[in-house]
């Protein structure tokens, strides 16, 4: 049923991603599907911003997320699975949809925490993902 299943964890909080992790192998090992584990780093905003940072600063932000990313796939995930790594950059939810298009996703796994007052006025990244998917989304309580 889901062949290309997405990931997107959040760097910053692997150690919460167990319950979206859990089901996201399930589901590639019941159906032996791709997995696809994306993080997304912020970006700056204005370009004005990065002026304000050390040369390179960017590219070294992403390869130290690469390595973490890398670190906790082979830490976490099981060796059978076919797991290719992305990290991206920009706001959240849109690398999450972009990457889910470009990569034929049929299936987005994705954690959501506990939402703020905040949250229910703004939106969620999980509630935009799965408001504006185009293909089913498994949203996992962190």
């Amino acid at each position: 049923m889901y062949k290309v299943i997405l990931l997107p964890v959040d760097l910053n909080r692997l150690d919460e991603q167990k319950g979206a992790l859990e089901q996201a192998v399930t589901i590639a090992h019941m159906n032996e599907a791709v997995l696809h584990v994306a993080g997304v780093l912020p970006d700056y905003g204005m370009s004005i911003v990065g002026s304000f940072f050390p040369e390179n600063f960017e590219q070294k932000m992403l390869d130290e997320a690469g390595e973490r990313l890398t670190e906790w796939c082979a830490k976490t995930l099981p060796k059978d699975l076919e797991v290719h790594e992305h990290v991206l950059k920009g706001t959240i939810y849109e690398e999450i949809l972009q990457a889910s298009r470009r990569l034929g996703v049929d299936l987005i796994v994705m954690t959501a925490h506990r939402p703020d007052l905040k949250d229910y006025l703004l939106g969620p990244n999980a509630a935009r993902v799965v408001r504006h998917a185009g293909c089913s989304v498994l949203v996992v309580r962190g």
